[in-house]
């Protein structure tokens, strides 16, 4: 971190300090509801969810060739295999828009084009196969429909406008020294991509939500089993790396997966801190009360679809959390259309999400990035409306 940003830093608790009125009621919940937002996060998300996406980080930035993160991501891969792989890989890994962060640092820093690597970014917490299914089972298939639709056509899209906009900057980065492997090392690594499936499934079981109430069949018996499925992966893991690689090799890994964790965890909490501070947790209100939320988002206008897309977007949803929260909203009064103007923008993106993503790729990038997820959300959001109340 440059000198002038911890400089900011500094100067910015020291204000908070000095002039936030602590002993206003309203100052003291909000205050109160940030940490406890940052215990619900610690109980709830690190140890299943982000500890495994940070050693599977590590993994792409040690195992993984330069070479084949561009044979796939690259800017100057084939468009059609690399933003097909990106803009369905949510359907695999059941994150928030925080647990793909380290993931989607790992290809980025890899050399993945912008195009691609955003699109993944979207898409990780966007295409939740789970979260789709549950708002099609508890919101209406219309708006389960609407939702996977667009989430899908949004990674898509979003990557494709990131690599018109910023493509100078993908040349620029293509521009240094390629690693292509040799021989020895292509041997070496044909153990990656089993170690990486194993590792994202472990993501995936240890992060596997609770049902809805009444939901039964494959889905209820994953969940009972979830942690005898993950302890198994665990020891088939150990299995694996004991066998394939070197001590030196997964001391690297380890150095590496603690160098991502450096660089996105204490921006994570410190927007986790912010988020519950101006936001609260759903069901508690904090510094922003909810039933302004509420009221601004009736109905199918241009304000109300943008304002719910804004909102969406600065919330930190936890994976299917969204579902519920939507759900009191409707019964609230909420139209249809900002309802899936927050589905697209929310999960995909919140505060924390946002200050790590300018650390990885800088304050530009990320401004376009969240504005055209943004624009996208709002007009989704208005044109389902408009055709539901046809």
């Amino acid at each position: 971190m440059k000198e002038r940003y911890k400089l900011l830093i500094i100067v910015l608790v020291f204000l908070g300090a000095y002039f936030i009125p602590w002993g206003h009621p309203i100052i003291r919940r909000s205050g109160l509801e940030a940490f406890l937002m940052l215990q619900e996060y610690a109980q709830e998300h690190v140890l299943t969810c982000l500890i495994p996406a940070f050693f599977i980080a590590g993994a792409i930035a040690v195992f993984i060739s330069q070479a084949s993160v561009l044979k796939y991501f690259g800017s100057t891969a084939n468009k059609i295999l690399s933003y097909s792989v990106a803009s369905v890989s949510g359907t695999v890994l059941a994150v928030c828009s925080c647990t793909v962060l380290p993931l989607f640092a790992g290809i980025y820093t890899r050399g993945a084009g912008i195009g691609p690597a955003t699109a993944f970014l979207y898409s990780g917490p966007a295409i939740n196969v789970l979260a789709i299914a549950l708002t099609a089972r508890v919101l209406g298939w219309q708006l389960g429909l609407a939702r996977a639709i667009g989430a899908v056509s949004f990674a898509v899209l979003t990557g494709l406008l990131m690599s018109l906009i910023f493509r100078r900057d993908d040349a620029n980065r293509m521009a240094g020294n390629v690693y292509f492997p040799d021989e020895d090392e292509k041997t070496r690594t044909l153990g990656c991509p089993v170690c990486l499936l194993t590792m994202v499934l472990i993501l995936v079981f240890a992060a596997f939500a609770r049902p809805a109430p009444g939901v039964s069949g494959i889905w209820a018996f994953l969940f009972a089993a979830k942690w005898f499925i993950t302890a198994f992966l665990l020891v088939v893991l150990g299995v694996m790396l004991k066998a394939w690689f070197s001590t030196d090799e997964l001391t690297h890994w380890v150095e590496a997966t603690w160098g991502f964790m450096k660089q996105i965890f204490p921006l994570l909490l410190g927007g986790v801190l912010v988020a519950g501070f101006l936001l609260g947790r759903p069901g508690y209100p904090a510094l922003i009360p909810e039933h302004y939320i509420q009221t601004l988002v009736g109905g199918n206008s241009l304000w109300a679809n943008l304002f719910a897309a804004i909102v969406g977007a600065f919330m930190s949803f936890a994976t299917l959390t969204e579902v519920p929260i939507l759900q009191g909203l409707i019964g609230s009064g909420m139209g249809p259309g900002p309802a899936l103007s927050l589905l697209l923008a929310g999960p995909a993106l919140s505060l924390p999400n946002m200050i790590v993503i300018v650390g990885i790729m800088g304050m530009k990038k990320t401004f376009v990035f969240c504005s055209i997820i943004i624009l996208f959300s709002t007009l989704a959001g208005m044109g389902y409306g408009w055709l539901v109340s046809l």
